[in-house]
């Protein structure tokens, strides 16, 4: 087998996790070097078995000491736009963590940049394509067992634990993660846009910041069980001690509509510190229904005049970061991908675009309106045919 000379830009809590990933799933891969001032994944590496590589003081000289089978990219969403530049411009595969970009400019000029006529070796890590379940949601959209898709209810609920880490985790900035939807769920509505087979039209959303705040500073701060609460996971780069008197900006829950060109409607509401957490996608058809239990990788489907029971498929793989073993699935995507035997199952393209989407239902909250996507689109389309 071919041992895969990889190099890191950004040794990230995410990346460090993926390459773990592919190691658990049989690649035969060498971290050659990489560039992170504070490599905060190093010891999920060294868990792994797998060394950083040779550290090198910037991405400049990371590529300069290529070639690289593989570039991976873990640095926060900030900087994603820069690194991605000098990594195309290598000219080796690249994969990079979601969101693909954080501005509405830095898509637009990223789709310039990939214009050209030959598709780009350039792999997101929109992990949610490449588990069991998702790929069971698409495949019965597309069969037509749903009929029409008519509508989308769908949530993401987070418990506490995970709420606080991202109140003290770099992604509590605009500055740095772009958004809370689209840091976190950028995943969803790449999924939603497959599963409408369209582009969002008009949107609108409502949310702010009424969980992680001073004036609840003093609430208990223990599990019932006399455990510490909110700080069992290490904050990474920029990490801020206190989730609730940090400097946060992003929302801390957050609810969307959008209305897709094809008449499909969806609902979204997300909150990053429930009891009872759930990431649910309820898609209704003309001829059919369908819920999908991301936290319990279950999936529950009925014709809509079948009186018997519902189908249930329990797909199992339940691990604790609730992936339940997506990231591995990717890692087996990845590499089929630059072996040559099968497409990777998202495209750059789809990344850009449910990224769009993310970004116009942010400013639509921003701006208390309802916001008609299509001048967005429009220049999207233009930027893609290199205008």
């Amino acid at each position: 087998m071919k041992t895969y000379r990889i190099g890191v830009i950004g040794v990230g809590q995410r990346i460090a996790h993926v390459l773990a990933a592919m190691r658990e799933v049989g690649w035969s891969l060498r971290v050659a070097a990489h560039c992170d001032p504070a490599p905060v994944g190093a010891s999920i590496l060294a868990a792994a078995g797998i060394d950083a590589g040779r550290p090198v003081e910037s991405a400049e000289a990371l590529i300069a000491a290529g070639p690289f089978d593989l570039l991976m990219i873990g640095t926060p969403n900030h900087l994603h736009f820069e690194h991605l530049n000098l990594a195309l411009a290598a000219g080796w595969p690249v994969f990079a963590e979601k969101p693909i970009v954080r501005t509405e400019e830095e898509t637009f000029a990223l789709a310039r940049a990939l214009s050209g006529a030959e598709p780009p070796r350039l792999y997101i890590g929109l992990v949610m394509r490449s588990m069991k379940i998702v790929r069971e949601v698409i495949a019965r959209v597309d069969s037509g067992d749903l009929g029409e898709i008519v509508s989308i209810d769908a949530t993401e609920h987070l418990p506490p634990e995970h709420g606080g880490y991202l109140a003290r985790n770099w992604r509590r900035r605009r500055e740095w993660g772009g958004s809370y939807l689209l840091d976190k769920v950028c995943h969803d509505f790449d999924i939603f846009g497959r599963i409408a087979g369209a582009r969002a039209a008009k949107v609108a959303s409502f949310g702010g910041r009424r969980i992680f705040t001073p004036e609840r500073a003093a609430r208990p701060r223990v599990y019932d069980d006399g455990s510490e609460a909110y700080v069992n996971r290490d904050a990474g780069w920029m990490g801020a001690n206190d989730a609730f008197q940090s400097d946060m900006d992003v929302t801390d829950h957050q609810n969307a509509i959008v209305e897709y060109d094809n008449q499909v409607r969806l609902s979204f509401h997300a909150n990053s510190h429930v009891s009872l957490a759930e990431r649910r996608w309820y898609v209704a058809g003309t001829e059919g229904t369908l819920i999908a239990d991301l936290v319990r990788n279950k999936l529950m489907v009925r014709r809509a005049l079948d009186r018997r029971k519902p189908e249930r498929i329990e797909f199992g793989d339940l691990t604790d970061d609730r992936h339940n073993g997506a990231d591995q699935a990717m890692a087996r995507d990845l590499l089929a991908t630059l072996e040559g035997e099968a497409p990777f199952p998202v495209t750059p393209f789809d990344s850009m675009e449910a990224g769009l989407t993310v970004m116009a239902l942010d400013r639509a909250m921003a701006e208390g309106v309802m916001l008609d996507c299509s001048p967005m689109w429009a220049r999207y389309d233009e930027a893609r045919t290199g205008g």
